[in-house]
């Protein structure tokens, strides 16, 4: 074979795959074809409320709320003490803390817990809690909000507290909806966040996934409610067991 053909058939070969890549790419962007969506996520004024978060990773982060006022976001579910004499009375449980109930916290104690007594949070070595009396009444009440162990520390400030006045968050509820949820009483049309601000997070589920489309029980303190939701309103709401 002449030299002259052994340097034109390789090139030849690369420019025609060269041409077809460019006829290739080419057609492509003149018919990009459809490009499948995902399903847009609508987000509702619930999901865009701005509810502060602190993140307190230590005891001192805890002691910040001194002075502060908070709001009960775990409503049904946290014991809380006599405080009396600078020390937690394990023996005298008042009751468990009402959804939405402002707390006027005086400071942040650590302490160690009998054996005996479930408040809900480990124990460790020594356990947090916050000091702080309700409006209207003088008394010194204490709650758990974490633990120390050794050198790992766990609080749960955010899940347990409103740091701002949920009537300052939830500002596009209507005036009925408020005067459900203060009055401890769920209605139909409330959707899943309204209920849990009314009736408390101690549930029980037929489908713990699907928020919005199930039938949930929750338990205020002792006094039973089921609600039906669908499309994130209450369809049917009952007393009781």
């Amino acid at each position: 074979m002449k030299p002259w053909k052994i340097v034109l058939i390789p090139t030849v070969i690369m420019l025609l795959i060269a041409a077809i890549y460019i006829w290739h790419v080419s057609n492509k962007r003149k018919n990009p074809g459809v490009v499948k969506q995902g399903d847009e996520q609508k987000l509702t004024q619930d999901d865009v409320a701005v509810v502060r978060m602190e993140f307190p990773a230590h005891f001192e982060d805890v002691k910040d709320l001194a002075g502060k006022s908070v709001w009960m976001k775990n409503g049904y579910t946290m014991p809380y003490f006599a405080y009396t004499g600078g020390r937690v009375d394990f023996k005298k449980k008042v009751g468990v803390v009402p959804p939405l109930q402002k707390m006027d916290v005086k400071k942040a104690v650590e302490t160690s817990v009998p054996k005996d007594v479930d408040d809900g949070i480990s124990h460790g070595q020594k356990q947090a809690l916050v000091v702080f009396t309700m409006p209207g009444d003088e008394k010194e009440y204490a709650t758990p909000v974490g633990a120390r162990d050794g050198a790992e520390e766990q609080y749960y400030d955010d899940l347990l507290f409103f740091y701002d006045d949920p009537h300052t968050i939830y500002t596009h509820w209507p005036k009925d909806v408020w005067i459900a949820v203060e009055a401890h009483q769920p209605k139909q049309g409330m959707n899943e966040l309204q209920t849990r601000l009314a009736v408390g997070q101690k549930i029980q589920t037929d489908d713990p996934k699907t928020e919005g489309n199930r039938t949930v029980t929750y338990d205020a303190d002792g006094k039973k409610w089921t609600v039906t939701f669908r499309n994130d309103k209450a369809t049917e709401v009952k007393q009781g067991a």
